[in-house]
């Protein structure tokens, strides 16, 4: 430490000394007497040791070297100044050459002067490009118009503005967007609230009485097509029920078989019964004119193919007329299939979808007999329920998805609709009581 500052002094001292910083002087890198303190010690190394200022003068001696070399004490006039008197012609003249070649080099120069080449190409033959088509296609943007300022809502000279208005496409500063098609299509074609048949007036016509009566006990025929074709599929065979004696048989049935198998095993094979179990049948090798024959075969076959195909094409110039026959047929029975899908697709739009894994029970067709006709309204017995008939007019129009209600429920509203009382099961009683 003591060289150091040594070294520092001495070299401060030197006459003609600078400094890169001008506010420093070189006295004021010498730093005053200090305190004298007992060094040995290891608890006054940090607080009294200060090597700040060295570090400052090595610093700015290392900072010298590199910028100039060495010290700037040490160097000459010559070599820290110079005398700008101009660029000689040669070197102006180099300059402009050199200038002009970095101007004609261009990076990927030669990858852009193909693409021109090729739209020159493209464009003599009338074939415009993608990128072009692009900015042709793009709708130009009026970037000069400025933007509508909104106006404060105390202004007496503020126009009108009507809410429910569809003309105007801002609203309070916001772009209002049109309402896409698929939202007004409606999920079925169904009316809202289906007109029933003429016979299902309180007083019809003996006819239409008819019609309604029929078609609905074509509806009943069905239901009870259905439960006989579920009681034909579960019915079985009073006769093939089990006894004791058939179930008697089947218990020892496996134990007599089984003695018998025992015996033939246990008895020994005659000479003539034994077989050669591991004889393995291995083919003849084929002769070279084996090999010939069957080739030659196969040469024939396909040329017979051949043949047989060239006749054939020869045949069917001759039957041109009825190819042309067959295919004016063929188009009128696509056209036929396409109306019947139309049709059919027409008529699916009337059905209800399987919106869920429930699916759609119509309700029960209300008809009343001949016998329970009334004259009049006073006399008429009201029959089914508005809140169902709407429900089930709501999944039938896609509207909602098929659902089950409880039995309880559906039990309760039906007691509400009828002004009747309600009687819970025991079952819900029960579980009521031991839940208190």
């Amino acid at each position: 430490m003591a060289a150091a500052r040594r070294l520092k002094r001495v070299a401060i001292s030197q006459p003609g000394f600078l400094t890169l910083n001008p506010k420093v002087t070189p006295t004021d890198l010498v730093s005053s007497r200090r305190k004298r303190v007992n060094k040995n010690k290891k608890k006054n190394w940090n607080k009294y040791s200060d090597v700040q200022d060295v570090e400052e003068f090595l610093e700015d001696v290392r900072h010298q070297e590199r910028t100039t070399g060495g010290l700037l004490s040490e160097k000459s006039d010559d070599s820290l100044f110079f005398l700008d008197v101009g660029q000689p012609k040669k070197v102006e003249e180099k300059g402009k050459l050199v200038s002009l070649v970095l101007a004609y080099q261009k990076p990927n120069a030669k990858k852009l002067r193909r693409t021109a080449e090729r739209a020159e190409k493209l464009a003599a033959k009338g074939v415009v490009p993608r990128s072009k088509k692009r900015l042709l296609n793009r709708t130009v943007v009026d970037r000069t118009s400025k933007k509508t300022e909104t106006e404060a809502n105390n202004n007496p000279e503020r126009d009108f503005y009507d809410i429910w208005g569809q003309e105007s496409e801002f609203c309070c500063g916001v772009l209002i967007f049109q309402r896409p098609e698929k939202l007004n299509e409606k999920p079925s074609v169904l009316p809202a609230v289906e007109v029933i048949a003429p016979g299902g007036s309180y007083n019809p016509d003996f006819f239409s009485h008819q019609d309604l009566l029929r078609e609905a006990h074509e509806v009943e025929l069905k239901k009870k097509k259905v439960e006989d074709k579920l009681e034909r599929q579960l019915a079985y065979n009073k006769e093939d029920r089990a006894t004791e004696e058939t179930i008697l048989r089947e218990q020892v049935e496996g134990l007599v078989e089984e003695s018998e198998e025992e015996e033939e095993k246990d008895a020994p094979k005659e000479d003539g019964e034994e077989v050669a179990v591991g004889a393995i049948a291995v083919a003849d090798k084929k002769t070279e004119r084996q090999r010939k024959r069957e080739k030659a075969e196969k040469i024939k076959e396909q040329q017979r193919l051949t043949e047989r195909r060239q006749t054939e094409q020869q045949q069917q110039l001759f039957q041109l007329r009825s190819i042309k026959t067959s295919i004016k047929q063929q188009e009128e029975t696509t056209q036929i299939r396409q109306k019947r899908r139309k049709a059919k697709e027409e008529a699916q739009k009337a059905q209800p979808r399987r919106l869920g894994k429930l699916k759609f029970q119509p309700q029960d067709m209300e008809v009343q007999l001949s016998d329970e006709l009334a004259g009049s309204l006073r006399q008429l017995k009201p029959e089914g329920s508005v809140l169902m008939d709407r429900f089930k007019s709501l999944q039938k129009r896609n509207l909602i998805e098929p659902r089950e209600r409880p039995r309880v429920m559906c039990e309760f509203i039906r007691c509400i609709v009828n002004n009747m009382s309600f009687h819970p099961p025991p079952s819900l009683l029960g579980s009521r009581e031991d839940s208190r």
